[in-house]
């Protein structure tokens, strides 16, 4: 993947929570745009103990030719308005 369209996932505004999906399946949830680091080749995920979480604990670099596709991350289901349900 080009370091352009992982940078501009991240900055999109609203930001919108997604899943880097790796060649070999692993994925990496990416639900704050400050948890990744996109260099030339490679890219750092900041990864958490807690959803919601934006501090990372640890981090991993990912190769940027291992990232095959972003995926969007479903937000959290709404509750019923109005009494509908």
């Amino acid at each position: 993947m080009a370091p352009d369209e992982l940078r501009d996932a991240i900055k999109r505004q609203p930001f919108q929570p997604f899943r880097l999906v790796m060649t070999d399946g692993v994925g990496y949830e990416i639900r704050h745009p400050d948890l990744l680091w996109v260099g030339q080749r490679t890219a750092q995920v900041g990864l958490t103990g807690q959803p919601g979480q934006t501090f990372y604990e640890r981090s991993v670099y990912v190769d940027l030719l291992h990232v095959i596709r972003l995926e969007p991350l479903q937000a959290a289901a709404t509750p019923p308005q109005n009494g509908a349900g």
